[in-house]
């Protein structure tokens, strides 16, 4: 199993939307390395969805529920989907400013990779986020 973060305003897609809705296509990727991390998603992996802009937080949790398919918003076949399925809200939002003041997620790809949408976490990080939102 691998373990991912997906981010997105809140304004435009947001974690509620996610449980209203019970799993969405994540869509509209247009980066070629987040690509390759949806291309790279299986099955039952577990996913956090972050939130950007203003709150700039984890705050809930989903799993892949159907690998790589053609973006249906896109014609280019370079650019591909996956389903995520609604998990849980954490308790408490873990937000950026926690993450980057606790030393065991100094290298965690959502602050080396800040730009992509799409990142791969370790599960040790998984499991610290999780801790954190307690």
């Amino acid at each position: 199993m691998n373990y991912w973060l997906v981010k997105q305003e809140p304004s435009s897609y947001s974690f509620d939307d996610l449980q209203k809705e019970g799993r969405t296509d994540w869509t509209g990727v247009r980066n070629y390395q987040a690509r390759n991390n949806l291309a790279a998603m299986k099955k039952g992996d577990k996913v956090f969805f972050y939130h950007s802009g203003g709150e700039k937080a984890v705050v809930g949790t989903a799993k892949v529920s159907k690998t790589a398919f053609q973006d249906p918003t896109s014609e280019d076949t370079a650019w591909i989907a996956v389903e995520i399925e609604a998990g849980k809200p954490l308790t408490k939002p873990v937000s950026l400013a926690d993450i980057k003041t606790n030393p065991k997620l100094k290298d965690i790809a959502l602050l080396k990779l800040s730009r992509l949408s799409v990142v791969p976490i370790t599960r040790a990080e998984y499991d610290e986020i999780i801790s954190m939102s307690k």
